[in-house]
């Protein structure tokens, strides 16, 4: 599985980004994918989930502004960003993982994409 994030960059509040991974070697009927960030200085938290059968999961902090699809064509999955605010500033990664298992203990992990929200 390779995994490779992109879309990061500096948006000024209120703003907007849309984040895309590329997977390779992902059975997308089979798994799991999802969007995680870590900001300097705190532990790894979910953005955003979604299962091959298309059900998603957002955290609380980013339900209603951020949205997660998969292009099964592109074999790639986005997570579109709207309302950007300072606090979603951190490293975003995409992760791959067995339906119905812990993405963190049995996920595959791209490397990160910062994202910089400036107030």
């Amino acid at each position: 599985v390779q995994l490779q994030a992109s879309g990061g960059g500096t948006v000024q509040a209120g703003g907007s980004l849309t984040l895309s991974c590329a997977a390779s070697g992902v059975n997308f009927r089979l798994a799991t994918m999802g969007w995680y960030r870590q900001a300097p200085g705190n532990q790894r938290e979910m953005v955003a989930t979604i299962t091959s059968a298309g059900y998603t999961n957002y955290a609380d902090s980013t339900k209603g502004r951020f949205t997660v699809s998969i292009d099964k064509v592109k074999n790639t999955v986005f997570l579109q960003m709207n309302s950007l605010k300072p606090e979603d500033t951190a490293v975003y990664f995409c992760v791959a993982g067995p339906s119905g298992w812990s993405l963190v203990e049995h996920g595959s992990w791209g490397q990160g994409t910062l994202v910089t929200v400036s107030s």
